[in-house]
C-alpha cells in the first residue's frame, strides 16, 4: 500500500475502529499507572483534580456517546474536523483573530514566547510559573531565549516589579540584548491557584503596549480563575497577544492544548510544530472531547463555584474539620482534619459515598470542579459526617 493509499485509508477508518477497541481496554491498567485520577462515574465527586478524569474504556464509551449524538469529523495533520472546530470556537471566546491546535501547552508556551520575541532575547517571568519552573529550560536551550524570573516565590509581579527588573538588566548591561516578550500565567499552579489581580493585569498591559513589549498569558486554567473572580476570557485575552489553554484541565481530553493570537503570529506555527516533531497525523479524539466538555463549561464552573461556598461553610460546621480559602485563590482550598486517621477517613468516603479525597495529615488541599455538580451539598456533609465519625481517634 503505497503511502497515499495508506493516508487516504486511515483517514476514512479512523472512526469505524472504535468498537471494536472498547473489549480489549482494561481500565485497571490504566489506574495502576496513574493512581492520582479517578473514574468519572456520574455519582462520583471528586476533590483532587480541576475536572473530570476518564479512564480508558470511559473515555471510548464518550466518544461513542459524542459520535453518536453528532458524527465527529476527522482533521487530517491538524486541518479541518473537530480540530478546526474547536480552534474556531477558542478564537470566538478569546477574541483573537486565529488560533492553532499544538499537542502540548509546554509547545504552546515556548513557540509562542519565540514568535512574539523575534530577535529579541529576553522573557520577563514569573519565578513561580510553568515556563519558567516546569519546561525543561527549553526557552534557553532548544529557542535561545533568556528567562529572567520575577517577584521570587510569589504568584504575580506587579507592574512596579517588572519595571524595576526592565531597568535593572537595561542599565546593567554594556552588551544589551532586547526585551522580547513578558509571560503571565493565571492561575499560579505552583501557588495553589492564586490568580493575578485583574487591575495589575490591566497596568503591565498599559505599559508593555506603551513600550512595544509583547504579552503571553499562560492560561492553561484560565477557566477556573473566570470561575471564582467573574472575567471573561474575552476581556482576560484583551490584554495580551497570545493565550494558551490546556484541553486536559477540566476539558476531559487526553492531552492538547489550544493557542490563540493574531494571525501573523499564528501563521508561523504550523511550520514551527512540525520542525519541533509535534505534527500528528489526527487529534480528533482530543478535539472532539474538549469541544464536547467546552459547552456549558463556563455555566458548571461558575455553578461549581457558587455551590462550594454553601458547601464548605456546611462542612466547616461538623467537628473536626475546618476548610479556608487561599488569598486571590480560584478552585483550591485548604482543609484541616483534627482528631482523625486521615487515611480511614478518605477510604469511607470513597467506598461507602463516591467522594474521593485524598486527605492527610496536617493540611490537605481541596479542588473544586464540575464533579460537585454530581451530589447535593446535604449529601456531601452526611457522607463527611459519617467519615469523621468512623475514623475519629
Amino acid at each position: 500500500m503505497n503511502d497515499l493509499k495508506r493516508r487516504n485509508f486511515l483517514k476514512l477508518s479512523g472512526l469505524t475502529v472504535l468498537p471494536t477497541l472498547l473489549p480489549g481496554i482494561a481500565a485497571k491498567a490504566f489506574a495502576s499507572e496513574s493512581p492520582n485520577l479517578q473514574p468519572a462515574a456520574n455519582e462520583t465527586v471528586s476533590f483532587n483534580d480541576d475536572g473530570p478524569f476518564y479512564q480508558p474504556a470511559e473515555y471510548i464509551n464518550k466518544l461513542q456517546e459524542i459520535n453518536a449524538a453528532q458524527p465527529i469529523k476527522m482533521d487530517f495533520y491538524g486541518g479541518g474536523g473537530a480540530v478546526a472546530q474547536l480552534c474556531e470556537q477558542f478564537a470566538g471566546l478569546t477574541g483573537k483573530p486565529a488560533s492553532i491546535y499544538m499537542p502540548s501547552g509546554t509547545m504552546a508556551n515556548q513557540l509562542a514566547i519565540s514568535v512574539l520575541s523575534g530577535e529579541n532575547t529576553k522573557i520577563f517571568v514569573q519565578e513561580t510559573s510553568h515556563i519558567y519552573r516546569d519546561e525543561g529550560d527549553s526557552a534557553q536551550s532548544v529557542f535561545n531565549k533568556r528567562l529572567i524570573p520575577v517577584a521570587q516565590g510569589e504568584a504575580h509581579f506587579t507592574l512596579e516589579q517588572l519595571q524595576q527588573a526592565v531597568n535593572y538588566h537595561n542599565q546593567g548591561e554594556v552588551f544589551k540584548s532586547g526585551i522580547g516578550t513578558i509571560a503571565i500565567e493565571n492561575p499560579v499552579r505552583r501557588c495553589d491557584g492564586k490568580f493575578v489581580p485583574l487591575e495589575e493585569i490591566r497596568k503591565i498591559s498599559a505599559w508593555c503596549r506603551q513600550k512595544g513589549y509583547k504579552l503571553h498569558l499562560d492560561g492553561a486554567r484560565i477557566f477556573l480563575a473566570m470561575a471564582f473572580n467573574g472575567v471573561s476570557l474575552k476581556e482576560y485575552s484583551s490584554y495580551f497577544d497570545t493565550v494558551y489553554i490546556s484541553l486536559y484541565k477540566y476539558l476531559g481530553a487526553a492531552g492538547g492544548a489550544v493557542l490563540c493570537g493574531d494571525k501573523e503570529t499564528i501563521s508561523h506555527m504550523e511550520h514551527l510544530i512540525k520542525i519541533h516533531g509535534g505534527t500528528t497525523f489526527s487529534s480528533w479524539g482530543n478535539a472532539a472531547m474538549a469541544l464536547h466538555n467546552l459547552n456549558g463549561l463556563e455555566d458548571r464552573l461558575k455553578r461549581s463555584a457558587d455551590k462550594s461556598k454553601e458547601l464548605f461553610a456546611g462542612l466547616n460546621k461538623l467537628p473536626g474539620v475546618k476548610i479556608t480559602a487561599i488569598p486571590n485563590g480560584s478552585n483550591i482550598f485548604n482543609m484541616e482534619l483534627t482528631g482523625v486517621d486521615a487515611r480511614l477517613f478518605s477510604k469511607t468516603l470513597a467506598d461507602k459515598y463516591q467522594v474521593m479525597l485524598r486527605a492527610q495529615k496536617g493540611t490537605t488541599q481541596i479542588r473544586v470542579n464540575e464533579t460537585l455538580l454530581r451530589q447535593d451539598n446535604q449529601r456531601i456533609i452526611s457522607a463527611f459526617d459519617d467519615a469523621l465519625k468512623v475514623a475519629k481517634v
